[in-house]
């Protein structure tokens, strides 16, 4: 068998194993869901404002973030955040309640490792790629608009 078969026939076995996805109900669950996240985003910033009219809406916006955050976490922990992940796709991922799951999910799969080995070193697995190239490409476009 030549490699060019043998690389036919996995492409072709991969091609038979993949899930076949429905894109516009799939692009509809993503923007459903990441569109409530926001919404439920505005509604507690709405709440805060008025709980506590001396609130400036900086001050409210961090602690909107900060209950997001938390509750994706807390969705996360008791295992509601992957099942709302399966349904919604990239509507559940790239709210901030996303990036809040990916630190999560880590850190509870490797609290069994403990505290250093576990949790320390596993909880940015996800994240750390995503914080880094976010910091690489922001320096690019600040040199470039720099220069610009």
């Amino acid at each position: 068998m030549t490699i060019e078969e043998r690389n036919k026939k996995y492409n072709e076995y991969v091609e038979a194993k993949i899930p076949k996805t429905k894109s516009w109900p799939s692009l509809f669950n993503a923007y459903l869901v990441g569109g409530l996240i926001c919404m439920l985003g505005q509604a507690i910033n709405d709440v805060l404002q008025k709980i506590f009219p001396s609130m400036t809406m900086e001050e409210a916006n961090a602690w909107m973030l900060i209950v997001l955050i938390f509750l994706a976490s807390f969705l996360t922990a008791i295992g509601v955040y992957d099942r709302i992940g399966i349904f919604a796709g990239a509507g559940s991922v790239v709210p901030i309640t996303g990036f809040s799951n990916s630190i999560t999910s880590p850190a509870i799969e490797f609290k069994k490792e403990g505290i250093i080995f576990g949790l320390c070193v596993k909880i940015f697995s996800i994240a750390g790629p995503v914080i880094v190239n976010g910091i690489l490409i922001s320096m690019i476009a600040g040199f470039i608009y720099l220069i610009v």
